[in-house]
């Protein structure tokens, strides 16, 4: 039995390794699958990805011949506006101040009321003054009759001291009381003279309680209240002011910047400019140089430079921040009379410098061609090429180190 048992065993197919198997062989099944997909889909990416330099691209765009026109910049400098015509207006006198009509912000004309101070000590004076006058002047008129009434007497004594019709002593009394009629209207009408001049005086001290606008200008300031001490000799202390207010005169503003005195030479009076107001940086203001000031601040190296505005206008302020570009003069005539095409506008980065020539790189399907152009100013829109472009044309802008002619390019977004 047992020798029929071990056969039987012997015979008996063993299938507990048969699942094993099968799992084994899906797992490498699907091995496979995976490796063909991922070598698929690298395929795919290699024979179908986009292949050329990347670049971002821009449209030149045609601008104004004015625009065109303007001079390349040689020098750039920041400054702030400043009013070449500011007063702090003050009285003449000291006075209470009785009433202040002025308000930041109000614009004045020449000589228009202010303020007016407490006049009546000076009004006083003024009447007392005219009395005195009037009192003068009647002692002249006193005087002046004393003096015609010795005129005759004096005449006939001397036609009869001539024909010795009357004594030398009564002569002489006759002569003594006309020379002091004469002394007597003198002295009278220097007294007048005195008067009339101390009617003036205070007639001045009453007009100086009136303060008036020296010129025409906006009031940016106003330092004194009713009620207040104002004096022309007072240092600010305690409660006393100094002034009524401050008044500037639009029409004088100008910038003023600090050229380094490296580049001082690239600036020369009456030379062209352009400003821009920190607050509104795309508003160009045409400008000129008015002066180069002689003298240099050497704590900062740098010279001070007057610069005027061609055109005013109500949003130029007083202490405003500012940058000038210095223009080149012969640029701008040569490119005033230049009878090429339109000049156009491209972003700054579509330029590069190749030692004294300007480049651009046009794009022409899936390359980019080398084109020299010749640059102006640059203006809030960007650089304005004068030549060697014409509207509408792409060129590449960003890192343009990596581009040459015909290299190939791929446009990114």
């Amino acid at each position: 039995m047992d020798d029929k048992a071990s056969l039987l065993n012997q015979l008996r197919i063993d299938r507990t390794e048969e699942p094993e198997q099968e799992g084994g062989n899906r797992t490498l099944l699907w091995a496979g699958i995976a490796a063909a997909v991922v070598v698929g889909a690298i395929a795919m990416y290699w024979f179908t990805r986009p292949n050329g330099v990347p670049i971002k691209v821009v449209a030149a765009r045609q601008i104004a011949a004015a625009t065109a026109a303007r001079g390349a910049s040689t020098l750039d400098a920041s400054g702030y506006i400043v009013a070449r015509r500011q007063a702090t207006v003050s009285a003449k006198i000291t006075g209470k101040v009785m009433e202040v009509l002025i308000e930041e912000g109000q614009r004045v004309e020449k000589d228009q009321v202010i303020s007016r101070l407490d006049d009546s000590n000076y009004r006083t004076a003024y009447e007392q003054a005219k009395a005195q006058l009037a009192q003068a002047e009647a002692g002249v008129h006193a005087a002046q009759v004393a003096f015609d009434n010795a005129v005759p007497t004096f005449e006939r004594n001397k036609k009869q001291i001539a024909q010795q019709v009357i004594s030398a002593q009564a002569f002489d009394t006759a002569k003594a009381a006309y020379d002091a009629a004469e002394t007597a209207l003198s002295v009278a009408k220097s007294s007048a003279e005195v008067a009339r001049a101390a009617v003036a005086f205070a007639q001045q001290n009453l007009a100086d309680t009136v303060i008036r606008a020296p010129y025409a200008g906006v009031v940016t300031v106003r330092a004194a209240q009713a009620g207040e001490i104002v004096s022309p000799i007072s240092a600010g202390g305690g409660f006393t002011r100094t002034g009524i207010g401050t008044i500037v005169d639009m029409e004088s503003l100008e910038l003023e910047v600090d050229v380094s005195e490296n580049f001082i030479n690239r600036v020369t009076p009456k030379q062209p400019a352009s400003v821009k107001l920190n607050a509104y940086p795309d508003w160009e203001i045409p400008a000129e140089v008015i002066a180069v000031i002689p003298t240099a601040d050497r704590a900062k190296a740098t010279v001070k430079v007057r610069i005027g505005f061609k055109v005013k206008d109500p949003r130029i302020l007083p202490e405003m921040g500012a940058r000038v570009s210095f223009l080149d003069e012969s640029t701008a005539a040569s490119n005033s009379t230049a009878s090429a095409a339109p000049a156009v506008v491209v972003a700054p980065d579509a330029i590069q410098t190749d030692g004294d020539n300007s480049i651009v790189y046009v794009v022409a399907g899936n390359k980019v061609e080398r084109r020299a152009v010749r640059l102006g100013a640059k203006t809030s829109d960007g650089q304005i090429v004068l030549a060697g472009l014409t509207a509408g044309t792409q060129v590449a802008v960003g890192d343009l180190q990596l581009l040459a002619d015909q290299t190939k390019i791929r446009i990114e977004p």
